[in-house]
């Protein structure tokens, strides 16, 4: 899977967006916590996660810190606000 293009947090909402391609949003699905757009074959181009704040910091238990750090290591990526846990 390519890094994701952009990656984007609302503080106001609270709402993490990444942005996986720039192909034509096709699709959606929403859960409880999230919406997944995809194009017309189904592959993801857009993720929204709500409560990001709280998604995150539960993630960051179930990640080892190993994993989390060779993935954000690797990862060019852009945050526009910071993320407070």
């Amino acid at each position: 899977m390519k890094a994701p293009k952009k990656i984007n947090y609302s503080e106001d909402v609270d709402i993490l967006t990444i942005q996986l391609s720039n192909k034509k949003i096709d699709d959606s699905y929403e859960t409880e916590n999230s919406v997944v757009s995809v194009d017309e074959s189904g592959e993801p181009v857009l993720l929204e996660i709500f409560h990001a704040s709280k998604f995150l910091k539960e993630l960051g238990k179930v990640i080892p810190k190993r994993v989390q750090q060779e993935v954000w290591a690797q990862t060019p990526v852009s945050i526009t606000h910071q993320i407070r846990k």
